[in-house]
């Protein structure tokens, strides 16, 4: 778009590209409630053919179903990656409490030796940053540093953000990713490349960019999960991502595989142009196989 259209120019414009639109004014209510970038320009490439066309019968809903069947898809990442990360959190602090004490635990000494000394330098100096900006605002944060003059870990993780969880967890010494990673009967290489993966998910979900073609050249070890999976880059997908969410969620994984299979089916009863195994290709998951 090079100038300026109304949402009724959008809709005409649309129509000449032979976008059927079967009501109107819900069709506009929808791109003024959520914006005609968010739904077509974000969804469309997977409803055009390789000449840049729009596909036969191809509709404005099945394109809305595409955007909130995201929209949802990224609800259920972001609560049962909350989760995970309240995991990941206690068990740092745990392992970190045990090992080097509650108080002089921020030390470059209590990293990896394989990392410089500038890599735990920057770390430390991120995670003191965050306490001094979040002594204003976090009720715990101020209590600890007035009262003791320090913030112990179990308070400390509550603040960080997953990215920077992930960061720290990786530059912990081997035996203390080992052992929090022994929690979830995995390798803590493992560990770490999902935690930066989970990273960007979370980041995703949160931020409203699109979910379902999620691609991350950052590596995860999948054959170690699933020694058959076989795909066709050299990335990370959702499909991964949502399996190697088993180790965590436990119990939990199965409320999150029913929830993802409504959405999987919803969407699915709204497609005309183009097949629900579309999408689980561009997902990542297997022919036939949607867990």
């Amino acid at each position: 778009m090079k100038e300026y259209k109304t949402n009724e120019d959008l809709i005409k414009h649309l129509i000449s590209k032979n976008v059927k639109i079967t009501n109107k004014k819900d069709t506009l209510e929808k791109i003024e409630k959520y914006t005609y970038y968010s739904i077509i320009n974000s969804y469309k490439m997977i409803f055009k053919n390789s000449d840049g066309n729009y596909k036969d019968n191809v509709t404005f809903d099945e394109m809305y179903a595409l955007y909130e069947f995201d929209k949802n898809i990224k609800y259920l990442f972001l609560k049962y990656t909350l989760e995970i990360e309240m995991q990941i959190k206690a068990l740092m602090a745990n392992q970190i409490s045990k090992v080097y004490g509650i108080e002089n635990y921020l030390n470059e000494n209590n990293l990896d030796d394989k990392f410089n000394l500038d890599i735990k330098k920057r770390l430390i100096e991120k995670i003191n940053n965050e306490i001094e900006e979040d002594y204003k605002v976090h009720s715990a944060i101020k209590h600890y540093k007035d009262k003791y003059g320090f913030v112990p870990p179990f308070v400390l993780t509550k603040i960080l953000t997953l990215g920077v969880v992930s960061r720290y967890y990786g530059l912990l010494k081997q035996s203390d990713r080992q052992a929090i990673a022994k929690k979830f009967k995995i390798s803590d290489k493992l560990l770490k490349q999902i935690l930066k993966n989970l990273t960007m998910v979370r980041n995703i979900s949160a931020h409203n960019d699109r979910l379902y073609c999620f691609r991350n050249k950052a590596y995860l070890s999948f054959k170690e999960i699933d020694k058959n999976y076989v795909k066709n880059y050299n990335e990370t997908n959702l499909y991964m991502i949502m399996i190697s969410m088993k180790y965590f969620l436990k119990d939990d994984y199965d409320t999150f595989k029913n929830e993802f299979l409504t959405e999987i089916k919803k969407l699915e009863s709204k497609l005309s142009s183009i097949s629900i195994k579309d999408i689980l290709n561009i997902m990542g998951f297997p022919m036939n196989k949607v867990y």
